[in-house]
C-alpha cells in the first residue's frame, strides 16, 4: 500500500526539529517533510511575511518544489492555523488533517494588542526573558528536563525579527471556524489535558464542528504532546495515516 506524504508544520517560536521523535518514527516508510517556516530556524529571515496566508503559499511553494502532489498536513498550535489556512487555498492537495493543541477562532482585539506588544518586546529585549518566562507553559513543569532544555533552546535561537513578523501576521489571521465544518477530509484533532494556551474544550469544539474527526486528549502534557508524550502523540498519529493511506 502506498504510503501519503507527510507535512509537519511547527509552532510559534520554534523551528523543524520539535517533530523530531515524529520525523524518527514515522520517515522509515513515508515522505515526511519538516519545513522551517519563513522568519524561523534555517528559512531566510528577509523577506519578513506581512499577512498570515503567507505562510500557506510557503508550503504550496514547497510541495510543488518537491512535486508533491497531495499530502497529510498536520501543524501545532500556530502550525495548526497555518494548515487550516493551506487547506482554505489548496484543498484538493490534502489527504487528511492533524490539528494539534490549535483552535480556529480570529484573534479578540485584545489579542491583537498582546500580540502586537509582543512583538515590540522581542525586538527590543529579544527572545531569552520572554523564553524564560513561557517555557512551563509551552511544556508542563513536570516535563523532561531535556524535552525543557530542546523546547528552551528552539525559543532561544529564534530570530526576534522573524518571531515578531509573525506575531504581527498572526494578529490579523483569517478565521477558520465555518471553514473546519466544510472539511472533506479525515481530520485528527490532538490536545494535551494540561494546555493553557488550547484547552481541551477547544479540541473539543473543532472536534464538534469538523465532519469527519477523530479527538485524541493526551495525559500528561501541555502545549507540546508531540515531545511531552511522543510515544502517545505517534500512536494516535500512527493509526491516523494508516487510515488515511487506506483510504488513498
Amino acid at each position: 500500500m502506498a504510503t501519503v506524504p507527510l507535512v509537519l508544520v511547527h509552532g510559534h517560536p520554534f523551528d523543524h526539529t520539535m517533530w523530531n521523535p515524529q520525523r524518527a518514527a514515522f520517515s522509515a516508510d513515508r515522505q515526511v517533510i519538516t519545513p522551517d517556516l519563513r522568519g524561523y530556524g534555517t528559512s531566510p529571515r528577509v523577506p519578513e511575511v506581512t499577512r498570515f496566508e503567507q505562510f500557506a503559499q510557503d508550503i504550496r511553494e514547497l510541495l510543488d518544489e518537491l512535486e508533491v502532489q497531495a499530502c497529510v498536513l498536520a501543524g501545532l498550535s500556530m502550525g495548526g492555523q497555518i494548515v487550516m489556512d493551506c487547506y482554505r487555498q489548496f484543498p484538493e492537495r490534502v489527504r487528511g488533517l492533524v490539528l494539534a493543541d490549535t483552535f480556529p477562532a480570529p484573534e479578540t482585539p485584545e489579542g491583537v494588542g498582546v500580540r502586537h506588544a509582543m512583538a515590540d518586546r522581542l525586538l527590543r529585549e529579544g527572545m531569552r526573558g520572554y523564553a524564560d518566562e513561557v517555557l512551563e507553559k509551552m511544556v508542563a513543569p513536570y516535563a523532561d528536563a531535556e524535552v525543557k532544555a530542546h523546547v528552551h533552546r528552539m525559543m532561544t535561537a529564534t530570530s526576534p525579527q522573524g518571531a515578531a513578523a509573525a506575531l504581527r501576521a498572526r494578529a490579523a489571521r483569517p478565521d477558520y471556524r465555518d471553514l473546519l465544518t466544510h472539511v472533506t477530509v479525515p481530520t485528527l484533532v490532538v490536545v494535551g489535558t494540561d494546555d493553557a494556551y488550547t484547552p481541551v474544550a477547544d479540541a473539543e469544539a473543532m472536534h464538534a464542528a469538523l465532519p469527519s474527526s477523530q479527538l485524541r486528549v493526551i495525559e500528561g502534557a501541555a502545549h507540546m504532546p508531540n515531545l511531552e508524550r511522543p510515544a502517545e502523540f505517534n500512536e494516535a498519529l500512527g493509526e491516523f495515516l494508516t487510515k488515511v493511506d487506506a483510504s488513498s
